[in-house]
């Protein structure tokens, strides 16, 4: 808002109105008016408010006084009135903008500004300004309201400023600000206040014209910019009757003008004397004098001055005064009367006279200013240099030209203090003027001078030091600590002052410390000494360069402070693996050395685990990772110049036992064993609680806790084992730090069991001297198996059974030795093993011990019922059993002749013949007859041998025809089969050429062949091996003639030619050769639509293992192959697995279970149709909720699976 202005000429230049002296002399009362100028067309234009004062021929602007300009709102200062206002920009968040509006002094207006916020997260901000930078938002009041309101419905911001009975200081220019994030809008309005219309004689209280407005009254909340300004307390409203202050202010002193507009409250007191001073005063007509004193009067010091006035009534009692004193005559006021003028003379003017003079006739009074003028004072004499020492008198002399002259002294340019404490002393005697430094210092060294009226000297003043004579210097002292400390010295001269030092600061006395100088001695006393106050001292004399020196050494004799551990007995407990710091203070002076030693071995710094450090006021003791052998006394040792101190300290490093010794275990059961162990060799320092068991399987990995609560005792019993089962136990000891590592596991043992009796014990065989039983093993071995058995016998009537196998016999048959002919014995077999013997097996009858004759009988094995066969030079080992008591008698017979021992071997047994033959041949081949005896029984049996070998080639191999590439060979079988029947023939081709030989076909069973796609051209050789079960013939037989194959109609002249008559070929025979006719045929057609050979069919699987579906298919081409379940394709399953191979098609189910039943569905498809089999598989044996919960089957697919579960049961 533009600031108003004064317009002090109309436009025409004339003065407007003109200020003239009213009937008693004085000046007419300034005349102030507001005046506010219409608003122009421009709504941006600038209002402005002018004050017309009369006679003012200078417009305040040009004064340069803010103060005399009436604010009424802060807007822009008058130098930008001329700048042009540019257009405001689009706006990118107002949606309605504030417009520039009119209202009359007393009312109230409204204007709204409103932001759509459609695209807005949050309230725009939103500030108004009053000018340039007025915030409204602290001017809100009584006058002033800011509102904001949000439509929910058409998503609109509305912001309100309210200005209520609206005063003409609120003209001016505003602008609305809106910011959104970085986004930002402004828009500039106009407010202009009319006032109701005045008679324009109307004159404005001078207190309201330079009265500031105050805050916090009625009125806070207006907008003026002098609210801004210092806080000052609200002051009660003057009731008091309305004055003229111009006429006070007219008829008063100046002096009083402040005093007159503190009273009226008038703070702008620079303004209203600017004002004052250019209202044109009318002068009266003097009635007492008819010539008033000049304004100012000038005399020399010295000099004589008459001061005159005339009176227009000689009898007018007249007096005279001096600033305000009334002037008495006396010599040098003298008063004199010439007629009508009085005339005061003032002899020997000094500057004492220089003063205000006034006058007073009567009621009247004229007044003057008289200024003495003094004559320079020159220096007559200078000031001479001076060089002296310290303590001495020094006194500057200078002679001026005038007596009682004012001089100055100056030292380097700065005044000379002179007062009465100063150290300096100034004195006059006539011209002459002294300066006097009684006690001169090394400070008063300097160019010191003499100023007067009329000239100045100036000197140099040199204040040296005395010589320093030390006549007792400081000494080294060693003081014990708490002993009183004196430093003594002299020096001269004996009242220079010094300052002591301790390693460099300053010593300053205090209750301990004690600074004492008398004369040439100084000394510091310390009454009780400390550790700080060691050191380098120094006496400095204040001044010089020189200084006395000592070294103070304060001796402390070593202490070790344990008490300061709380350790009950000096005894540290920690826990073997944890860190040990242990820190002990320590106190002596030097610094002690410290040595920390367990038993004679001394602890280095360096140590890596173990370590001991000092530094500072104490030692520590640092074990990164105790040990139970850092357990112990460990001494400290502390020495200095002072003495020696020593202490213990005891650690005692508590760990987990030792583990104890592996257990043993002494007994074992079938399931359970008992186990015993001794306690560990080292408890860890701390009282066993109890033991922990656990054993394991030989072959796992894995212990298993068997007791939770701690077992106090040295054995226990572990149960429920596994019979047969290795197992291992091991122990852990328990104290009050934990638990122990584990003991040796104890040495395996497998809880074993007896087996059962043996069964079916019955005799097998009885001679005059021996009894051969036999039995089956036992119906329960267990898992200790078993190691052998034992037979035992007794004679019928006795009880003493007598061992009869010394050894375990392995074999369920045994033969009882040395027994008596004719006696009857009883016989019992016990099954051994790792558990012990087994109950005995007992024969429910005796046996009587007498031979038994048994008829021979051969059992021939299965396979020697059959021609044995063997090939030429293998082996033959052959065993025939045979029965018969007593002992049978065994011959051989080859073709009914005896066999010679020297080409086959025979070895008889009492139940077996056996026949050898190392390496066979063909005349081995023939019927071995075997004739068992016994007494007049016999019985025999015939073995047929048969000894193969390679056979030999074919007799002849001869070409009986060729033609095109075609060649037909026949051969006649071989005359040596090797004893064997010939299985076939291999025949190869060999080219003339090259001779290498390639077999054309294997196996072959006929003894004619045609050779086919033989290469036109080429001549061929062809050779035959013949082949039985023993392999091929060494050597083939060959052709005699070559097979030329040419091209078809050329003959060779040397080859047989004749007619060949066969289907479907015809051959013609011509002049030239042999022509072929060959007939067309039509290629089969093999394609054929999907056709399942082999269906599917019903199948029972049992659940958890693998089941498989099969079937065949035949089709071309190869058709495609889809498995379903209950009509759903099988894609990607891990549980099925697909094969087909040469139109085989399984379907293979890893561990089916109940869910996995149902319709299965093998679908083959090719581009000729499609066929598929169904079969129904239905799996046995189920599983509980929880299994198939385990196998992440689907709550769904469970749910069935249980219902049909149920259906099942309620049917059976």
């Amino acid at each position: 808002m533009p600031e108003p202005t004064k317009k002090d000429e109309t436009p025409n230049g004339q003065p407007e109105e003109s200020v003239a002296p009213d009937s008693n002399g004085a000046p007419q009362l300034p005349e102030i008016s507001l005046e506010v100028s219409p608003p122009p067309e421009d709504a941006n234009s600038i209002k402005k408010l002018s004050v017309e004062l009369p006679n003012d021929s200078v417009p305040v602007p040009a004064m340069g006084r803010k103060d005399s300009v009436w604010s009424l709102g802060e807007g822009q200062g008058p130098e930008e009135l001329d700048k042009p206002i540019d257009n405001p920009p689009l706006s990118t968040l107002l949606i309605e903008s504030p417009q520039s509006a009119t209202v009359f002094v007393g009312g109230d207006i409204t204007f709204v500004a409103k932001v759509e916020a459609k695209d807005l997260l949050r309230k725009p901000t939103i500030k108004w300004f009053k000018g340039k930078w007025m915030d409204l938002a602290s001017k809100t009041g009584k006058h002033l309201q800011l509102k904001e309101t949000f439509d929910r419905l058409t998503k609109v911001h509305t912001f309100e400023m309210h200005i209520i009975k609206a005063k003409e200081n609120y003209a001016g220019n505003y602008r609305c600000e809106v910011t959104y994030k970085d986004k930002f809008d402004s828009c500039s309005f106009d407010l202009e206040v009319k006032e109701a219309e005045q008679s324009s004689g109307q004159s404005i209280d001078i207190r309201s014209a330079f009265k500031r407005s105050s805050e916090g009254q009625e009125d806070a909340g207006e907008l003026d910019f002098s609210g801004l300004l210092k806080h000052r307390e609200p002051k009660q409203q003057d009731d008091t009757p309305e004055v003229d202050v111009w006429e006070i202010l007219k008829n008063a002193r100046p002096d009083q003008y402040e005093k007159i507009a503190f009273m009226y409250g008038i703070t702008d007191l620079r303004g209203l004397l600017k004002r004052m001073k250019k209202i044109p005063k009318e002068e009266k007509k003097s009635e007492a004098f008819a010539k008033k004193l000049d304004p100012a009067y000038q005399v020399d010091k010295g000099g004589k001055i008459r001061l005159v006035v005339d009176l227009a009534d000689p009898t007018v009692e007249l007096k005279w005064y001096k600033n305000g004193q009334e002037i008495r005559p006396s010599p040098k006021y003298i008063f004199e009367h010439k007629g009508t003028q009085r005339i005061m003379v003032i002899n020997n003017c000094t500057t004492n006279d220089d003063a205000a003079y006034s006058v007073a006739a009567g009621d009247e009074k004229c007044t003057t200013e008289l200024f003495v003028k003094e004559l320079p004072v020159k220096v007559v004499k200078g000031i001479e240099p001076v060089k002296t020492t310290v303590n001495e008198r020094i006194e500057l002399e200078c002679e001026v030209s005038e007596e009682g002259a004012q001089v100055k002294w100056m030292k380097n340019g700065v005044e000379v203090p002179t007062g009465v404490r100063s150290r300096y002393r100034v004195k006059c005697e006539g011209t002459k003027h002294f300066l006097v430094i009684d006690d001169a210092s090394r400070e008063d060294t300097g160019t010191y001078s003499i100023m007067a009226t009329g000239g100045t000297s100036e000197a140099h003043v040199q204040v040296d030091l005395k010589p320093l004579k030390i006549y007792q210097d400081l000494q080294d002292m060693t003081v014990k600590l708490g002993q009183p400390i004196k430093l003594h010295c002299e020096i001269y001269p004996g009242n220079v002052p010094g300052r002591w030092y301790r390693n460099g600061q300053l010593i300053q006395p205090n209750d301990r410390i004690n600074i004492i100088h008398r004369n040439k001695v100084h000394r510091l006393e310390i009454e009780t000494s400390s550790l700080h106050d060691a050191g380098d001292y120094t006496f400095v004399p204040e001044g010089y360069s020189q200084s006395l020196s000592a070294k103070i050494h304060i001796i402390d004799p070593p202490r070790v402070h344990l008490e300061s551990l709380n350790f009950p007995d000096n005894t540290v407990t920690i826990v073997a693996g944890n860190k040990l710091r242990l820190e002990i203070p320590i106190s002596g002076e030097p610094a002690p050395r410290v040595v920390w030693m367990k038993g004679e071995r001394v602890i280095l710094e360096s140590g890596h685990r173990v370590r001991a450090e000092t530094y500072g006021d104490q030692t520590s003791l640092t074990i990164e990772v105790t040990e139970r052998e850092d357990s112990g006394n460990y001494k400290i040792v502390l020495q200095n110049e002072a003495g020696e101190a020593t202490a213990s300290v005891r650690i005692k490093v508590v760990d987990i036992p030792d583990p104890p010794e592996a257990p043993l275990v002494p007994v074992v059961g079938g399931d359970w064993c008992s186990m015993t162990w001794e306690p560990p060799k080292y408890d860890g320092g701390s009282p066993i609680l109890g033991y922990f068991i656990e054993r394991k399987k030989k072959q796992s990995s894995r212990w298993m806790r068997l007791n939770f609560d701690l077992i106090k005792e040295l054995s226990f019993e572990p149960k429920k084992m596994i019979e047969g089962v290795p197992y291992e136990v091991r122990i852990f000891a328990v104290n009050a730090i934990g638990v122990s590592k584990p003991s040796e596991p104890s040495k395996a043992f497998t809880p074993l069991a007896v087996t059962s009796e043996p069964t079916m014990l019955v005799v097998d065989d009885v001679t005059d001297t021996t009894v051969t039983v036999k039995w089956r093993p036992p119906e329960t071995i267990g898992a200790a198996g078993l190691d052998g058995y034992l037979v035992e016998y007794c004679i019928e009537g006795a009880d003493d059974w007598v061992v009869s196998n010394k050894e375990l016999t392995e074999k369920t048959k045994y033969t009882i030795t040395g027994l008596t002919p004719g006696c009857k014995i009883l016989v019992r077999v016990k099954a051994i093993n790792a558990a012990g013997a087994s109950a005995p097996r007992t024969l429910q009858h005796s046996v009587l011990v007498k031979e038994v004759i048994e008829p021979p009988k051969i059992r021939v094995p299965r396979h020697l019922k059959q021609t044995y066969t063997r090939k030429v030079g293998e082996a033959v080992n052959l065993v025939v059993p045979f029965l018969g008591k007593p002992r049978p008698k065994v011959t051989w017979l080859k073709e009914g002749k005896p066999i010679e021992p020297t080409h086959v071997s025979i070895r008889n047994t009492d139940c077996d013949s056996i026949i050898f033959i190392r390496k066979a041949e063909r005349s081995h081949s023939g019927k071995y007859e075997m004739t068992v005896q016994v007494e007049n029984h016999v019985d025999t049996a015939i073995l047929d041998i048969q000894i193969v070998d390679l056979p030999g080639p074919p007799v002849s191999v001869t070409i009986e025809d060729v033609w095109g590439g075609n060649v037909a060979l026949v051969w006649t079988p071989p005359k040596d089969n090797g004893n064997a029947p010939i299985t076939g023939y291999t025949i190869q081709k060999a080219d003339k050429k090259t001779m290498e030989w390639y077999t054309c076909i294997e196996h072959y069973h006929r003894t004619c062949i045609t050779i086919t796609e033989l290469v036109v051209g080429n001549e061929y050789f062809f050779r035959i091996f013949s082949e039985n079960m023993c392999g091929l013939s060494e050597t083939a037989t060959q052709t005699k003639k070559s097979a030329l194959i040419v091209k078809e109609g050329n003959f060779p002249h040397d080859t047989a030619q004749r007619q060949y008559h066969a289907q479907p070929h015809s051959f013609t025979l011509t002049p030239t050769g042999m022509q072929v006719k060959t007939p067309e045929y039509s290629d089969h057609d093999f394609k054929e639509a999907p056709k399942f050979t082999q269906p599917l069919i019903n199948t029972f699987a049992i659940a958890g293992y693998n089941a498989t579906l099969n079937c065949s298919v035949r089709a071309n081409p190869r058709p495609k192959v889809i498995w379903m379940k209950n009509k759903i394709a099988i894609i990607d399953d891990p549980r099925y697995r697909m094969f087909s191979n040469q139109g085989v098609c399984t379907l293979e189910i890893r561990k089916p279970s109940p869910y996995d039943g149902g319709m299965y569905t093998c679908k083959a498809i090719n581009d000729l149709g499609e066929a598929q089999v169904d079969c129904k598989l239905e799996v046995k044996g189920g599983f509980t909720f929880f299994e198939l919960m385990q196998r992440g089957v689907p709550l769904h697919l469970i749910d069935k699976y249980m219902n049909e579960a149920k259906i099942v049961e309620q049917e059976k």
